[in-house]
């Protein structure tokens, strides 16, 4: 902790905390190794000045570490949200599942609210924070709400909520 600020915590889901920590265990088991007998190999060319593969493998290294210390500072700092041992009263809350249809075209979509490192939106994983995750945090259930989003202004209504 730097001057004594306190650490921010981050809500993560199950899925997610257990995806870094496979990704954490991959980084350091799988590719610090192969890094390691990368600048090892490239070592032993000779002349470090000139030589590419080192400093290729150096930089490597250096992205390696930095993403592990970026998952463990993600993981010391997670706060584990298990949705599905809250009470569902219908109201959009992290973690929960939305079904949408969008106003405007009749599209219906859903998407799960998760934390920043889980967000994919192929997935239809969104973020808490990102514009259409904080239109839809604390509604319920049967709402007709309005998002600004980078792509202009959508309508949606909220069909269900589950905390699955």
């Amino acid at each position: 902790m730097q001057n004594g600020t306190k650490m921010k915590k981050e809500p993560i889901t199950i899925t997610g905390l257990e995806k870094l920590k496979n990704e954490l265990m991959f980084l350091k088991e799988k590719k610090r190794p192969e890094i390691v007998s990368a600048i090892a190999e490239a070592r032993s060319h000779g002349d470090l000045k000139e030589n590419a593969e080192y400093h290729a493998a150096k930089e490597q290294q250096s992205h390696n570490e930095g993403r592990i210390e970026e998952i463990n500072d993600i993981i010391a700092r997670a706060d584990v949200i298990d949705i599905t041992k809250i009470t569902n009263e219908g109201k959009v809350i992290f973690g929960s599942t939305v079904y949408l249809i969008n106003l405007d075209t009749r599209e219906k979509i859903n998407y799960k609210i998760v934390g920043k490192d889980e967000a994919d939106l192929k997935k239809k994983l969104i973020y808490f924070q990102s514009p259409i995750g904080k239109g839809l945090i604390g509604k319920m259930k049967n709402d007709l709400i309005e998002i600004s989003t980078p792509a202009g202004t959508k309508n949606f209504e909220i069909k269900d909520v589950q905390y699955i």
